[in-house]
């Protein structure tokens, strides 16, 4: 059972202990004792989604209790942690706050999609998971360097390798978010951007095959038959990440005898 968290990170005992309203830089500070890349626009952004909800000065100032202070290292804790959508951390938030019992899904299970008991698929399993995601949100350049907090940089150079793309009005589909976690999570292992050209080639080919399959019924007339169209995307696709996964953990297992 996941409880939000009391004072387990350095950063909510500390604002507990004060029991005053502090500032965003103040929680900044607070915050970065235990997720070092955090920033003040991922903050604002998680509040714009309604994760928490400071008080204002009459100035406009935002002042945060050491109750919002817990509550974001809590939604930090699980997007790390967990992988799990805004959405859904925010529905836990409520539970609890309705004083329900709430079980979060582990890594694996989001969207009742049950990870293998020797996890050999996880990973597979819960990207085959984004695709029941709704997807039709666009975020402006700085909403997608906070929910991130990467830097302009650092997004330039994923844009020139094709990783991450903007539309024509410049906005991000919400896939963008989850490609720039996953790019700033393999960095961390050595890889950069211009060694993931090929994953970006080979998502590509698998892109255009499930193209291929579904263009017909995407031309039709028949409304319901381009509804059906959509549906049968979206199951190719996440047959293919699962076949991905599936044929990258045997190369693995092929190797290592």
């Amino acid at each position: 059972m996941l409880r939000t968290p009391s004072g387990g990170a350095g950063s909510s005992g500390a604002a507990g202990a004060e029991g005053r309203l502090v500032s965003i830089g103040t929680v900044l500070n607070l915050l970065r004792e235990e997720f070092p890349e955090v920033t003040i626009s991922k903050i604002r952004f998680l509040e714009s989604e309604g994760l928490v909800e400071p008080q204002r000065t009459p100035s406009g100032y935002r002042k945060f209790s050491p109750e919002d202070v817990e509550r974001l290292g809590y939604v930090l804790r699980m997007q790390r942690d967990h992988y799990l959508p805004l959405r859904v951390i925010r529905e836990h938030l409520d539970a609890l706050a309705r004083g329900e019992r709430v079980q979060l899904p582990v890594a694996g299970q989001v969207h009742g999609i049950d990870a293998p008991a020797d996890g050999a698929q996880g990973a597979g399993e819960v990207a085959v998971a984004a695709f029941e995601r709704p997807t039709a949100a666009r975020l402006g350049r700085q909403e997608l360097l906070g929910a991130t907090g990467v830097t302009e940089s650092e997004l330039a150079e994923w844009e020139s390798y094709g990783l991450v793309v903007a539309h024509s009005d410049g906005g991000f589909d919400i896939d963008s978010v989850n490609v720039a976690k996953l790019v700033t999570d393999l960095g961390r292992f050595g890889l950069e951007p211009r060694h993931l050209r090929v994953m970006k080639a080979a998502a590509d080919r698998q892109a255009g095959l499930v193209e291929q399959v579904v263009a017909p019924l995407r031309r039709h007339r028949n409304p319901q038959t381009r509804a059906h169209a959509e549906a049968t995307a979206r199951e190719l696709a996440a047959l293919s990440v699962r076949l991905h996964a599936a044929l990258v953990q045997a190369a693995l297992r092929a190797r290592s005898h």
